[in-house]
Parts: structure tokens; C-alpha cells; sequence
């Protein structure tokens, strides 16, 4: 299941997806992400889903490596969607002892499960289409007003790539310690939840401490470059807007105009 986590990896490509200014992918996002909140119909739904779906198309990513992403996350969806199913009143459709089933809760589980999945497929797009040193200028290029407030945008950007960065290190790290408990004969799969939570100590504890050596290597290295950053720090690769990141712009701005077109009408 830790191999399933997509969130923060990078897929090495040239698609023009790929190639998009790490600017437009990050507001194009965000933008995705407001219209999943605006949609208040299965008909957006289709919209958004349709629409990332050309995204995934474009960006030459197997579908099947996005989807596995879900799969982590699976017992969360299955909450949400309980959860909605039998806590929402309304129209009774099912009845048995004290669980009820509503025409509302169902519309809205599958809703909310629906949502939920496209939230978690754009982000890892976002991740999965931009390398992390591009994520990092990024981000700070569109924290830069930040900086009359007094707002540490170079170094807001910097935390966080490096923390989208590390997961694949840490994700592998955690299952390299599990495959050496295991071996010294450790069981995470059998007994309640309980005695499985209680298993997960011997994983802890050296994860904390790898952890730690990580970000001290790190900082070491980064001190050992002279590495100052901050507003005299130059880049090797500016970053310049295209003709097809202002295509990709026209069209963000469609999609959002049309999510919002629907939501008033419908």
C-alpha cells in the first residue's frame, strides 16, 4: 500500500503538460479545486471529470498509476460515503432496525465520494507533471505579493516542496524498515486494530530517527553549498510563459466560467 501513494512523485515526461510553466499548473489547480466546491450537480461532475480526463490524456501518465493513488486513502472514502448514507435524513428508500437510508444520503455520499476522488487525482497530477525544483519556484513566484506583509515566501515555497519531496523517501524508508521487522518475525496484518496499532511502535520509532538524520544530511548539504536563498538567489532556468501556457490560461478560465454558468442555472 505504501508503493500506492502517488502524491508528491514525480513521472519523467515531455508531454505538454509536462512542459507548462509550474505557474499555470499550480493556479490551474487551485482553480480545479474551486470548481469541484461550485459543483452542485452530477452534470459539473461529469464536466470536471471529462475535463481531467483530457488532462490525464495530455499528460501521457497512465491512468492506472493516477488511480493507484486512491487506493490508500480507500478506507476514508468508505467512511465518507457511510457516514453520508446513514446520517442524512430525507426520503426513505431502505429501512432495516435502526439504519436508514435516505434518498438524500445517497445523493449525497456519492457526491462527496465523487469530489473527493477528483481532488485527490488533480493533486497528484499537479505532483506527478512538475518537478519539484519547478514546484518550488512556483510557489514562491506566486507568493511573492506575499512579501509587503512581511510573509517569508522563499522559504514557505522551500517547506513545502521539500516536504511533497520527501514523501516518496520516507514512503520507502517506512516499507524498508517494515520488510526488516518482518523478517525478524514482526506481524502487521493479524489481531484487532488495536494490537495492529500497538505492531506499528517498532516502525515508529526508527522512522523518526531516519527522519531526523534525513533533514540534518539535508540541511548539511545545503549549508555546505552556501545555500542562502531569498530574493539574491539566481536560477538556472527562468521562468518564461508560453504560447501554450497562455492557451492553457484561456482555457482554465473557460472551464471556470462554464462550472460557474452551471452552477447559476441549474
Amino acid at each position: 500500500m505504501l508503493r500506492d501513494i502517488t502524491l508528491g512523485q514525480y513521472f519523467p515526461g515531455s508531454s505538454i503538460i509536462h512542459r507548462l510553466d509550474a505557474r499555470v499548473k499550480i493556479v490551474s489547480t487551485f482553480v480545479f479545486i474551486a470548481c469541484l466546491f461550485i459543483v452542485q450537480h452530477f452534470i459539473g461532475f461529469a464536466l470536471c471529470a471529462a475535463a481531467m480526463g483530457l488532462v490525464i490524456f495530455l499528460s501521457k501518465v497512465p491512468l492506472s498509476f493516477i488511480l493507484r493513488g486512491l487506493k490508500p486513502i480507500f478506507i476514508i472514502i468508505l467512511l465518507t460515503f457511510i457516514l453520508n448514507l446513514f446520517m442524512t435524513g430525507g426520503e426513505v428508500i431502505f429501512k432495516w432496525g435502526f439504519l436508514v437510508i435516505t434518498k438524500e444520503g445517497l445523493k449525497r455520499a456519492i457526491f462527496l465520494v465523487i469530489r473527493l476522488m477528483l481532488l485527490i487525482i488533480g493533486s497528484s497530477v499537479l505532483t506527478l507533471s512538475t518537478k519539484p525544483i519547478s514546484l518550488t519556484d512556483g510557489i514562491e513566484y506566486l507568493l511573492k505579493p506575499l512579501k509587503k506583509f512581511k510573509v517569508p515566501a522563499h522559504e514557505l515555497a522551500m517547506m513545502m516542496s521539500i516536504a511533497l519531496r520527501f514523501i516518496p523517501t520516507l514512503l520507502e524508508e517506512t516499507d524498508r524498515i517494515m520488510k526488516a521487522q518482518m523478517a525478524r518475525g514482526a506481524d502487521f496484518e493479524s489481531g484487532n486494530i488495536f494490537r495492529r496499532a500497538k505492531s506499528l511502535i517498532p516502525i515508529l520509532v526508527p522512522l523518526f530517527i531516519s527522519a531526523f538524520r534525513i533533514a540534518q544530511d539535508l540541511a548539511m548539504a545545503m549549508e555546505a553549498r552556501c545555500y542562502r536563498g531569498g530574493d539574491m538567489r539566481t536560477r538556472l532556468y527562468a521562468m518564461k510563459i508560453a504560447k501554450t501556457d497562455v492557451v492553457a490560461i484561456f482555457c482554465v478560465i473557460a472551464f471556470l466560467g462554464i462550472i460557474i454558468t452551471g452552477a447559476v442555472i441549474l
